[in-house]
């Protein structure tokens, strides 16, 4: 059985090596002139669309470098006014926390009264473990 499924393989590479040969021999090659003409054809294409994407490019940098910036500017200015203006009411007097400052508050009370216990613990520890041993 070997040599039958042997021989239709090379019976099939044959016809497949054939028909290839033929196909090839229907195909209509481009002549010289075609050639240099479609070749021109495509590399012109692929510079105009790189010149078109560098423009592209250089332009939304521009863009980005002085349009973007300049209106983030503006926006941090007006913030930074808000700010000074917060700063010199403070300073006649007002007193003006934010709840951000009193929750930062309340945190540093709530973690030195923690650091505080686990302090006293540790030291009760070290003298138990001082005492049992003597």
């Amino acid at each position: 059985m070997a040599k039958k499924e042997s021989k239709n393989d090379n019976k099939v590479k044959k016809h497949f090596f054939k028909d290839f040969k033929a196909e090839l021999k229907k195909v209509i090659w481009p002549t010289p002139k075609q050639l240099v003409n479609n070749t021109v054809a495509v590399i012109t294409i692929v510079l105009i669309t790189a010149a078109i994407v560098f423009v592209l490019d250089v332009v939304f940098d521009l863009m980005n470098k002085y349009g973007i910036s300049n209106l983030q500017n503006i926006v941090n200015e007006q913030f930074n006014s808000e700010e000074e203006s917060n700063t010199d009411s403070n300073a006649e007097g007002e007193n003006t926390t934010t709840e951000g400052q009193i929750e930062n508050q309340e945190t540093d009370t709530t973690n030195s009264v923690e650091e505080t216990s686990s302090e006293e613990t540790s030291n009760t520890t070290v003298e138990e473990n001082t005492t049992t041993q003597q």
